[in-house]
């Protein structure tokens, strides 16, 4: 589960970090990280679509959002069993009586 989530967070981590760079032209001398590059990449891939280049960004962030709600939705249903469990010993300590401690009585020291 653990290099799952990195093979997801990395390329999402990575396409942010360039495209931050490149929108603010921080390239460090280097020319992918120019704003050049960044009006160059997103005019090839308006070309290759057919719509606006300033609608891509929008629509690439609509799918990591997604995405996103795609893989929590994964790590939640292979963590169904101990989300049940967590909910019904929840629920049992509700009907049972049992006070469950507050935030402000545990930070206060005896």
């Amino acid at each position: 589960m653990k290099w799952f989530l990195i093979f997801w967070a990395g390329p999402i981590v990575f396409l942010a970090g360039w495209y931050w760079l490149s929108y603010y032209d921080m390239s460090f001398g280097i020319f992918m990280l120019t704003r050049q590059a960044h009006d160059l990449t997103f005019q090839v891939y308006a070309n290759i679509l057919g719509i606006p280049a300033e609608t891509i960004p929008p629509l690439v962030a609509r799918a990591i959002v997604v995405d996103s709600l795609v893989v929590f939705a994964i790590l939640l249903f292979r963590r169904r069993g101990k989300i049940i469990a967590w909910w019904r010993a929840r629920q049992a300590s509700r009907s049972s009586g049992a006070v469950l401690p507050s935030k402000d009585s545990l930070s206060r020291a005896p």
